[in-house]
C-alpha cells in the first residue's frame, strides 16, 4: 500500500517541517510505503505532478484550504481517495467533505491506524474522530527521514506539549488541542533531542513555558545537551529571572511572544487577560539581560483601536528594539469565538475568506469599530514599512548586546530578508506562487 502525505503552501508559509504528517508516516503499518510532499517546496503540479498511490493524506490549515481543497479535488478526479485533517477540518467538518473521502476530527493518534485499515477493506468512513484526546505519552517520534534533504530551514522540530487553558477569543487551538496542558514525559523530549541531527531545535509548542514546573525540569534536562533553541512562550512565565536564566542556561536563543495588544482593553475584550501592557518592557528588558531575542506579535484590529494605535505600537517596538515583529490584522478564523461574534453583530462582511483566491486582498473581512477598513489596512502596511525601515534596522541593533549568534550574525541578514517580504507581500501586495500560479 503507498500513502501520499502532502503539506499544501501558501506563499507566507515558512519552510519548516510538519510534524503532523511525520506522526503520521509513524503511526502507518510497516508495509505501508510512504511519500512526503512540501507542496512549498516543490510545488504540485495539479495536471500532471500526480502520484499513483492508494490514499492521500493532506494536512490543512485555514490559510491553506484553498489550496488543499484544489489539491484533494485533482486527485480524487483521478479516483484515489483523499483524507483530510488538521485544524481546519475539525472546525468545518461539513465544508472540507464536500472535498474528501474522509475527515479526521481532531487529533489522529487512535485513528489512523484504523483508517489505514479501512482502506484496505475498501471501507473508508466519511468521519473519523476518536473519543478524547491522546496520552502524550503515546506520541511517537516523527518519522523525518521522510523529509526532503534541502530546502527547509536547517533546524530541527520538536513538540513537548499539546492544549492550552487559556481563552483568547481569535485563536482555534483549544478547540483542537483541549483546554489543559498535556505533557510528554521529560525523558522522551531528551532522548528524542539527542537523536536529532541539527544543532538548533525549535518548539513548536504554543507555550513552551505553559506549565512552571514542568518547564524547569525540562530545561534543566536540556542544559548539558548544549543544543540551541527558539520556541514561543506567554508573557505570564516571563517574570522571574531566575526563570529567564534557566531558558538562557538550556540554550535558549530567541522566543515568539504575543503581545497583541498596548490596550488593557483591548486584551480583556479578548480573554488575553494574561497579558499586561504595563510589564511589557519590563519583560523584555529582562530577556535582552539574558541574550534571548524576542520576536513580537502584535494584532490590528480590535474593537478598541483607533489609528493612532499603529504609530504607538510601530514605536514601542522600535524603543524596545524588538528583534523581530509581525503586525497582523484581526482574523475571524471558523468556529472562533471572535468569529462568532463579529457575525453576529452583522461586522462580518467576507464570510469563508478563506476561500477567496486572494484573501489578503480583502482583509481584514470585518468591520472594526473605530475606524474604516481600508485605514486599518493601510495602517497595517505601515507598520510593517516602518518597522523594517533602514532607520528602524540600525536603532534596534543592540551594539552593547551579549555576543550572541542571532545578534551577531544572524540579525542584518534576517532584517533584510523581512524587509523583502514587508515590501513584497504586504506593502506592494504582489503575489508569486512558484511552479503552480495556474491552480490558484
Amino acid at each position: 500500500m503507498k500513502i501520499e502525505l502532502i503539506s499544501p503552501a501558501v506563499e507566507e508559509n515558512a519552510p519548516i517541517p510538519n510534524l503532523a504528517l511525520l506522526i503520521l508516516a509513524a503511526l502507518s503499518p510497516p508495509d505501508v510505503t510512504i511519500s512526503f510532499t512540501d507542496d512549498l517546496l516543490a510545488p504540485i503540479d495539479l495536471e500532471k505532478g500526480l502520484k499513483e498511490v492508494d490514499l492521500v493524506g493532506i494536512t490543512v490549515l485555514t490559510k491553506t484550504a484553498l489550496r488543499a481543497y484544489r489539491i484533494a479535488d485533482a486527485y480524487r478526479k483521478r479516483g484515489i481517495p483523499v483524507v483530510l485533517g488538521g485544524i481546519h477540518p475539525t472546525a468545518l467538518p461539513g465544508e472540507s467533505k464536500e472535498h474528501a473521502d474522509a475527515i479526521v476530527i481532531g487529533e489522529a493518534e487512535e485513528i489512523w491506524p484504523r483508517l489505514i485499515e479501512d482502506v484496505r477493506r475498501d471501507d473508508l468512513k466519511p468521519f473519523y474522530q476518536q473519543e478524547g484526546f491522546v496520552d502524550p505519552s503515546k506520541i511517537p517520534r516523527p518519522r523525518r527521514e521522510i523529509l526532503p534533504r534541502r530546502g527547509y530551514f536547517p533546524l530541527d522540530v520538536i513538540q513537548v506539549s499539546r492544549g492550552c487553558p487559556y481563552r483568547c477569543e481569535f485563536c482555534s487551538v483549544r478547540k483542537f488541542f483541549g483546554d489543559t496542558y498535556r505533557l510528554r514525559p521529560v525523558s522522551d523530549i531528551v532522548d528524542e533531542v539527542r537523536s536529532l541531527s541539527h544543532r538548533l531545535i525549535m518548539f513548536n509548542d504554543d507555550n513552551i513555558i505553559g506549565n512552571p514546573s514542568y518547564s524547569r525540569e525540562l530545561f534543566k534536562a536540556l542544559t548539558p545537551l548544549r543544543k540551541k533553541w527558539i520556541g514561543q512562550a506567554s508573557l505570564s512565565g516571563l517574570r522571574e529571572a531566575k526563570d529567564v536564566e534557566l531558558l538562557a542556561k538550556s540554550g535558549c536563543m530567541g522566543l515568539l511572544i504575543g503581545f497583541e495588544s498596548l490596550s488593557k482593553s483591548n486584551l480583556i475584550q479578548s480573554h488575553k487577560y494574561q497579558n499586561n501592557p504595563e510589564e511589557y518592557r519590563e519583560a523584555i528588558d529582562l530577556l535582552h539581560r539574558f541574550g534571548i531575542s524576542i520576536w513580537a506579535s502584535f494584532i490590528f484590529g480590535f474593537d478598541e483601536d483607533e489609528p493612532s494605535i499603529v504609530e504607538e505600537t510601530v514605536s514601542f517596538c522600535i524603543q524596545a528594539k524588538l528583534f523581530s515583529a509581525v503586525f497582523a490584522l484581526l482574523t475571524p478564523y471558523p468556529e472562533t469565538v471572535f468569529y462568532h461574534r463579529v457575525k453576529n453583530e452583522g461586522r462580518l462582511f467576507q464570510d469563508q475568506w478563506w476561500l477567496l483566491e486572494n484573501p489578503n486582498d480583502a482583509a481584514p473581512y470585518f468591520f472594526p469599530r473605530k475606524m474604516d477598513v481600508e485605514t486599518l489596512r493601510k495602517g497595517w502596511k505601515n507598520a510593517w514599512g516602518e518597522f523594517y525601515s533602514f532607520p528602524s534596522i540600525l536603532k534596534r541593533f543592540h551594539w552593547n548586546y551579549p555576543p550572541t549568534l542571532i545578534n551577531r550574525l544572524v540579525y542584518f541578514p534576517f532584517q533584510l530578508m523581512q524587509r523583502r517580504f514587508a515590501r513584497k507581500k504586504v506593502i506592494e501586495g504582489r503575489r508569486r506562487y512558484r511552479g503552480h500560479s495556474h491552480s490558484y
